[in-house]
């Protein structure tokens, strides 16, 4: 193979990640509404849409392994490569957790919601900017932006414990929603999981471009200050 051949194998790589991204920010974005309004239309879209970034990371992964069969890439090419089969994974398990929480509406569509949903979709609008930062990270190869998703996913922490603080005291206070709110932390988990994701892609970036991963490059920051 090629240099030339090399490197246009890598951009299609590249380019059937981002479809990958696009694809699983819209799952997201899409689940969510899906829940607010229990469309269950929506939801059951989301559901049979998976398969299209399960078929997607499965080609992703052959392509990778021709490259890497065929080119003996050096280290610097390996490096691309194997940022881009693990931030592939994560996008495929990203959107698996939209197909999640598809599942949970149609379980819910029937019953009123005990509590309105304001929270919920905030939490959602965080960790989809964090998938959307974390792949414009990867498109730019810009450091300091895969190093704020990092920091963002803290926050989406924080959130996650107290909306379970919060459904746990409903819990307490009416045993008929138990069931609806074991429901909702089940959506908030995967939630807080679909930003671990994000959280992992970014880090992968700075992997791509530094050689360096999570315990290194932070290791020097506390060094510098």
């Amino acid at each position: 193979m090629t240099r030339p051949t090399f490197e246009n194998e890598l951009k299609e790589i590249h380019l059937d990640i981002l479809k990958m991204g696009a694809m699983a920010e819209e799952a997201i974005d899409k689940a969510i509404l899906a829940l607010k309004t229990k469309d269950v239309e929506l939801a059951q879209r989301i559901i049979d849409n998976d398969d299209k970034i399960d078929e997607l990371t499965e080609e992703i992964e052959k392509k990778c392994a021709i490259v890497i069969a065929t080119q003996q890439p050096l280290a610097s090419d390996l490096r691309l490569i194997i940022t881009a089969m693990r931030i592939a994974t994560d996008i495929e398990r990203i959107a698996d957790h939209a197909e999640d929480i598809s599942q949970i509406t149609l379980k819910l569509a029937k019953e009123d919601y005990v509590k309105p949903l304001i929270d919920i979709p905030k939490m959602a609008e965080i960790t989809r900017s964090m998938l959307k930062d974390a792949l414009d990270s990867y498109v730019n190869s810009d450091i300091e932006l895969a190093k704020s998703v990092v920091k963002r996913d803290d926050l989406v922490d924080t959130m996650y414990q107290n909306l379970i603080d919060e459904l746990e005291q409903i819990m307490k206070e009416n045993s008929a929603a138990v069931s609806q709110c074991v429901q909702f932390l089940l959506v908030i988990k995967y939630l807080e999981r679909i930003a671990d994701h994000s959280t992992n892609i970014a880090e992968w970036v700075v992997y791509k471009i530094t050689g360096m991963h999570k315990h290194e490059w932070e290791g020097r920051e506390e060094e510098t200050r």
